[in-house]
Formats: C-alpha cells, structure tokens, sequence
C-alpha cells in the first residue's frame, strides 16, 4: 500500500448554474523519498488539488489517505493535528510573522505543542544552517532578501519532520538564479531526516518540474 493514496478525488464549486467542476476524478499513488510535479495553466485547479492533499479544504468526493490514515474521517481538533505533525507547506509568499525572527518562525509549527522543546530549538538551528541562514538566525523578516526568506519558509515547512510536503509555487517570486536554489534546496531537504518526505509540487516551471521523480499536467480536471 502506498503511503499517500489519492482515490477519485473531485472538487466542485456551487454557482448560480450547475456546479463548476474544478477536479473530476484525480487518482494517483506516491511513497516516502518520492517527488511529483503538477503543470498546468492558472486557473486549472493546481492549487485547489494542492490545499485538498493538505487538508485545508475538503473534496467534494473521492479519498486521500497518508500513511493509511484518511484525514477528512478526523474531529476538527484531530485534523488541525493531523496537519501540523504530517504536512508541511511552502508556498509562493512566505508567510512568515514580521514580529518574529528566523529562528522564531521556523518554530511557529511547534507552538501548537507547547513551548519548543531544546530538540526543537537544536533543529532548528540545523535546518537554519542547511539553508544557509546561520549568520541570519535572529533577523527579522524586513530584514532578509526575497530569496531568504523563501529558505526561511522552507526550513518552517521541516521543522516537524512531515511525511508531506507541499510546495505551491515556491520559486514564483523569485529571480533565476535564486529560484534555481531554493528548488535544490527543495530536493535536498525533502530527504533530510529518518523518514524521507514525500514531496509535491505544483509549478508553472518546467525547469523546476524536470527535478522532480514524475511529473504530471492538470488539464479538464484530471492529471495526464
């Protein structure tokens, strides 16, 4: 059994007509270490597949589960867990707090247990330092670049060591050559730690798409 199964999943959004179908039945299988790309043109439904996988909305029909455990079945406590200890988000803003500094933010998903843990802290320092913000540790946001501030972002996505990470144009904002290293960055991390992530990406880079183990197009609501 793999460990992430996607099953038919639809997604349908009300109107003043008929439902807009924005997915229609997208299957696909991935295991831990392993990386895929989705392509495909704005407007198509990347992104809505992408906050579906990571439990930010539900699907109108069809089943995901990860590491056999179907999320969507969870209480809303159970979810809001589920997604913060298997799942971690890089996204094409990097969303991180102005108030706090790097460290702090790639701390933020470890708040939700308490006060950080010194094993905590220590990783974080670690990834810090793998990215490449060892010097940068205890600057704030304003205080970073673009592409800092992506790495910051990408170090938060590890910080709980998930079985998922999810990366929604992660390269968007930023210029080529940066771009070109935080998708090595990307690939490097994902297999930093004793469980190998499984990492998804949605991009319009086919550039970036060539790094990853398979790549796939949404097109009419279903990968090809």
């Amino acid at each position: 059994m793999a460990d992430l199964q996607v099953n038919q999943v639809t997604k349908d959004y009300p109107t003043r007509g008929k439902p807009l179908a924005v997915l229609s039945g997208v299957s696909f299988d991935l295991n831990a270490g392993e990386s895929a790309a989705i392509l495909g043109p704005s407007g198509c439904g990347k992104s809505t597949l992408l906050q579906i996988l990571g439990t930010l909305q539900h699907p109108t029909s069809g089943s995901i589960t990860l590491k056999t455990i179907d999320p969507f079945a969870l209480s809303e406590p159970g979810l809001a867990n589920f997604r913060n200890e298997q799942i971690g988000f890089v996204f094409q803003d990097h969303h991180l707090l102005p108030q706090l500094s790097a460290i702090e933010n790639v701390l933020v998903p470890t708040i939700a247990r308490g006060k950080p843990s010194l094993k905590h802290i220590d990783r974080a320092r670690e990834l810090l330092s793998r990215v490449g913000l060892t010097d940068r540790i205890d600057h704030r946001p304003a205080e970073l670049s673009g592409g800092e501030r992506q790495r910051v972002a990408t170090a938060r996505a590890l910080i709980n060591e998930p079985t998922l990470l999810l990366a929604d144009e992660p390269t968007g904002n930023l210029d080529r050559t940066t771009a070109h290293r935080v998708a090595d960055l990307l690939h490097d991390l994902q297999h930093n730690g004793e469980t190998k992530a499984i990492m998804i990406i949605v991009t319009h880079s086919r550039e970036l798409a060539k790094r990853s183990d398979q790549q796939w197009e949404l097109d009419d609501g279903q990968l090809k």
